[in-house]
């Protein structure tokens, strides 16, 4: 392999991990959109890159800076669902838990707990994707296929079965099929969500609300945040990380399988009552279905996440069959991002559990629920605010009638189901 192609895409890495920091960190800026502005932008990047570089590496170079902000985003992306209570697709269901944490001074094991998931989980991941290549290419892909939705209600029965064993059957199916129908709309109809800021996705006001708001307006409190104790050790071992491997795995191929969803199958096939142990697997899980989804692609030419769709559009055929280079180069890129990703996650961790203890909880809540609103009416514009309002009410529905909110994630699942 060209040592100097491997120096250009390690540097355009670097600059990828300080985009995925941004895009982790800034609820409703996803990834998703950063790599779309580079396909947008793709042709003026190329015509100026190629006086300096083959086309071929042009391409590849800049997918990794697409793939490496994507392995950030997906460490970073768990510190606003901790501190802040706004939620990405991957990580929606670990508010609950991680709010709890934060209330107990303990922020920060929820902030290490997804960091150690993740770099499990990207790890492993590297190490699977070679020989995952391989097994898929070898026949098992187009068995998977035929499968999705014999797997999708499978899961969707579990989730359900969950609050028939809590005895909130009744409503837990009302919350399920009322957020399916949400998520439906949202993904189906040609709703606009065009905001001042530009073109957005409504999948951010639709996690914020059923997710995100109902938590912050019912945890609202006059007190300060107690102190964030930070015990500079692992809280979580390999176990939560190496479950999220298997069920990230799954997650990769199947759609409508995001790593909260991945995590109450797991929560329900393997219990784990910890808050840590689960939000590491939930971390896990997204890492792995971040790395594996260049394995979907490089099989069937499509993709799992707008991410590798872009980098799919980007490389074209270059990226298709078994270890091709640019296929390797992508795997480098997430490995160096994943140990980058670790470090940054808990530096800025620890440094907004510091500010915390000094800031009262109602004001800081209010102050998100605000920041939510005005990030929705922004990125989407006047739709964007009635999918908020109808995911909020909808996300008080589990809340007021102790339903556990993994029945949210039919939000997600349904639209996949009757498609």
């Amino acid at each position: 392999m060209d040592p100097y192609l491997i120096a250009v895409c390690m540097l355009f890495s670097l600059l990828g991990c300080a985009v995925g920091v941004v895009t982790g960190l800034i609820p409703g800026i996803h990834v998703n959109t950063m790599a779309s502005l580079v396909l947008l932008f793709y042709p003026g990047l190329r015509g100026l890159m190629v006086q300096y570089l083959e086309p071929d590496h042009v391409a590849v170079s800049l997918c990794c800076l697409i793939m490496s902000a994507s392995v950030v985003h997906s460490f970073m992306d768990f510190i606003p669902s901790v501190f802040l209570g706004a939620p990405d697709a991957e990580d929606a269901i670990s508010i609950l838990p991680g709010h709890r944490l934060l209330l107990k001074g303990q922020g920060m094991i929820a902030v290490r707990s997804a960091a150690i998931g993740s770099l499990i989980g990207c790890s492993a991941a590297i190490i699977l994707a070679i020989p995952m290549q391989y097994i898929m290419m070898a026949g098992l892909a187009d068995n998977l296929d035929n499968y999705t939705k014999i797997v999708l209600l499978a899961v969707s029965f579990l989730i359900l079965y969950n609050e028939f064993r809590r005895g909130n059957i009744l409503m837990g199916m009302t919350s399920f099929l009322l957020a399916g129908a949400l998520g439906w709309m949202v993904m189906r109809l040609p709703i606009p969500a065009s905001g001042v800021m530009g073109e957005g996705t409504l999948l951010m006001p639709m996690l914020s609300g059923l997710f995100g708001l109902p938590t912050m307006l019912t945890a609202a409190e006059g007190k300060p945040f107690p102190k964030q104790i930070d015990k500079i050790k692992d809280p979580v071992g390999l176990i939560p990380g190496l479950k999220g491997v298997i069920m990230g795995s799954v997650a990769g191929w199947f759609p409508g399988i995001t790593s909260t969803v991945g995590a109450t199958i797991s929560a329900t096939i393997m219990p784990d009552r910890s808050p840590e142990r689960f939000i590491s697997t939930v971390a896990s899980i997204g890492t792995v279905t971040t790395v594996l989804s260049l394995v979907t692609l490089s099989i069937s030419g499509g993709g799992r996440s707008g991410t590798v769709i872009v980098i799919g559009q980007i490389l074209g055929d270059s990226i298709t069959g078994f270890a091709t280079v640019p296929f390797v180069m992508l795997l480098i890129a997430a490995s160096a991002a994943s140990m980058i990703g670790y470090a940054l996650t808990i530096g800025f961790g620890r440094a907004i559990a510091s500010f915390l203890s000094r800031v009262r909880q109602d004001l800081m809540n209010r102050s998100i629920c605000i920041l939510l609103i005005i990030l929705t009416l922004c990125l989407t514009g006047p739709w964007g605010m009635i999918i908020l309002l109808a995911g909020t009410l909808i996300g008080f529905v589990p809340v007021s009638n102790d339903t556990g909110k993994t029945v949210l994630c039919a939000c997600l699942i349904l639209p996949v189901l009757v498609m």
